[in-house]
Formats: C-alpha cells, sequence, structure tokens
C-alpha cells in the first residue's frame, strides 16, 4: 500500500492560510502494514517538497521510531509502530 491511498478521494490540499500543521496531521492515519516515505507524507499532506523540509521530516520521523511510535522495516521507510 502506499501512503496516499490514505488522502481522501478529491483531495487536495488545502490553502496555506487555513492548513495547520494538526489538521494535516489528522488526514493521514496510516496503519500499521502501511509503508511510507518522508517525500511521500510531503507531497499528501501539500507540504514543501524541497530538500531541506524533508530531511527535518526525517529526522522527527528517525526521532519517532526511536520512541516507538513508528518502525523502520528498511532505508528511509517508515510504517505506524506495531
Amino acid at each position: 500500500m502506499n501512503i496516499a491511498e490514505l488522502a481522501p478521494t478529491g483531495h487536495s490540499p488545502d490553502p496555506p492560510e487555513s492548513n495547520t500543521a494538526y489538521w494535516r496531521r489528522e488526514r493521514v492515519q496510516p496503519t500499521p502494514d502501511q509503508e511510507f516515505r518522508a517525500h511521500e507524507l510531503h507531497e499528501l499532506l501539500g507540504m514543501p517538497t524541497n530538500k531541506v523540509s524533508v530531511n527535518i521530516t526525517r529526522s522527527r520521523l528517525g526521532r519517532l521510531t526511536r520512541q516507538g511510535f513508528l518502525s523502520q522495516p528498511g532505508r528511509g521507510r517508515y510504517q505506524k509502530g506495531i
């Protein structure tokens, strides 16, 4: 499965002025068997996909992995912790 499959059909990112991190996060509810990459997460949430922004997200995903909220089945791939 791909993380893009988690978005509602007909999904388009909200305009930046009404789009908060909380509401963007609420759109994505991965199940334990769904793997995703940081870049895919940015595209789905309408966040900037430049290298610096995606690397910051990778760092945060790494922290969540160390804390047990996510697991890392392969290099650069993440999934919800079981």
